[in-house]
């Protein structure tokens, strides 16, 4: 165990608590004890960590998290402080944990399972006050909701975010609130596909979406992936409907070239066709602002465009939309009315206050930040222990990156060695319908501080090794 001089209270490594929860529990138990008073300074980040003998990121995450909480105040320049008491709520008993697990119970994320948020910095204090604000305001907003295609202040935030975030320049009216992508794709392919229609897939790709296309009697035209991004359909091809990442290609990770876009804008225009764009964490870029999206590079002609608050916010609110050209809204809306509606109405308008407040933002560029930093921290890890095994493109975006193994290495075979050890890595030939030639894994980094990170890497090395 290491102890803080500075503050009564111990690491310990051994512990199944992550590292920066560890901080948070010591830090909040000292505050609502009185020893630490209103006003405290608290350690310099830096010098915290040298302390405890962790990495400065970690101090930081659980700063920020007692800055979310309400128990520490942050100025640029000043440092970190403590809150009045009375701002914070009190720390309720503990409950007894009972013998039985819950099987019912999803526990954490392993290390390093992709597309997986950190909760633990959900602004929990912020999105509180904005659900309690609007109980007391307008209550029946949260329960009566409105139009199918739903919350209109909602809407209106989304239009807002997806013209400063994705250039895409939409009324309110386009916007259609989802239970989730997965729900919006669904609802686009029911909107525009029927049984026995063809429509061209990325390969590798979203498995979801290969599944819903084969449950519905799709016929699936899989599309090459090179440096440019997916490849045209074959000339003669009967599929007048493609999926694409262009943003951000899932799994790989790259971006398609402006010359490719047009040339699949090109073949929409010519076989009156439609391109559905799933742009699942494109606000995740670490260099520079977002790429602009497809659907705003083509105005909306030939582009349905498909967004989540999953990754970006929270996945437990199951909220995402579509931005549809003007002639298909009715066709949509249409849709929505044969098979019902999947999106909740409760959450929709205090999304929508918290998106015109500026918390959503600023959480954003904090979840943002942390994250920028944990990429960096595993990318230098597998370019220095890993350069033996494999190799990895830094695409600067994203939640998740692909190792690509060396020659004679089975990623299927290592990801289950790395399973039954508690590490979950994806093999990438398992997103492939084709023997593509892919064989790496994928290693989600966002839900995970470094100092999580680090032994899961030690136990991935010892699987790859065979040790």
């Amino acid at each position: 165990m290491k102890q803080s001089p500075w503050l009564a209270f111990s690491i310990d490594r051994r512990a199944k608590a992550p590292i920066f929860e560890q901080i948070c529990s010591g830090l909040r138990k000292a505050i609502i004890a009185g020893e630490l008073t209103e006003g405290t300074r608290l350690p310099p980040t830096r010098a915290f960590a040298t302390e405890l003998g962790v990495s400065r990121s970690t101090v930081v995450t659980a700063y920020e998290q007692l800055v979310a909480e309400g128990y520490l105040s942050s100025r640029q320049g000043s440092g970190y402080r403590v809150c009045a008491i009375g701002e914070v709520e009190r720390l309720r008993p503990a409950r007894r944990r009972k013998d039985t697990a819950d099987q019912g119970q999803a526990g954490p994320p392993l290390p390093f399972e992709p597309s997986q948020p950190d909760m633990r910095l959900f602004p929990y204090r912020q999105w509180a006050r904005a659900v309690s604000r609007l109980c007391r305001t307008d209550p029946r907003s949260m329960l009566e909701g409105g139009s199918r295609l739903g919350n209109a202040e909602l809407r209106e935030a989304i239009a807002d975010h997806v013209a400063q975030w994705r250039g895409i320049d939409v009324a309110p009216g386009q916007i259609i609130v989802t239970a989730g992508s997965t729900d919006a794709l669904e609802i686009c392919l029911r909107t525009l596909a029927e049984a026995g229609d063809t429509i061209a897939l990325e390969d590798p790709g979203y498995p979801p979406l290969r599944h819903f296309a084969k449950n519905h009697g799709l016929m699936a035209e899989y599309l090459k992936i090179d440096d440019g991004g997916a490849l045209l359909p074959r000339a003669g091809s009967a599929a007048r409907l493609a999926v694409l990442t262009p943003s951000h290609q899932y799994p790989l990770g790259g971006a398609m070239s402006p010359g490719r876009r047009l040339e699949f804008l090109a073949w929409a225009r010519e076989h009156d066709g439609w391109i559905i764009e799933d742009d699942y964490d494109s606000e995740f870029r670490y260099a520079g602002r977002p790429i602009p999206a497809m659907a705003g590079f083509d105005q909306l002609d030939r582009t349905i465009y498909v967004g989540s608050f999953s990754k970006i916010f929270s996945n437990a609110l199951r909220l995402g939309y579509i931005v549809a050209p003007e002639a298909l809204v009715d066709r949509l809306a249409a849709t929505l009315g044969r098979f019902g509606l999947k999106a909740s109405y409760m959450p929709q308008p205090a999304l929508a206050a918290f998106m015109q407040s500026g918390e959503f933002y600023r959480h954003l560029r904090r979840v943002r930040r942390i994250y920028g930093e944990r990429r960096k921290f595993l990318i230098e890890r597998l370019r220095h222990d890993f350069a033996d095994h494999g190799h990895v493109v830094d695409h600067q975006a994203g939640m998740q990156l692909v190792f690509h193994l060396a020659d004679g290495l089975d990623d299927a075979e290592i990801a289950r060695r790395a399973a039954a050890r508690g590490v979950c890595v994806r093999p990438l030939s398992a997103f492939s319908i084709r023997d593509t030639g892919h064989n790496g894994l994928i290693l989600g980094f966002c839900g995970f501080s470094e100092d999580e990170m680090a032994p899961a890497l030690d136990v991935l090395k010892a699987c790859i090794t065979g040790r």
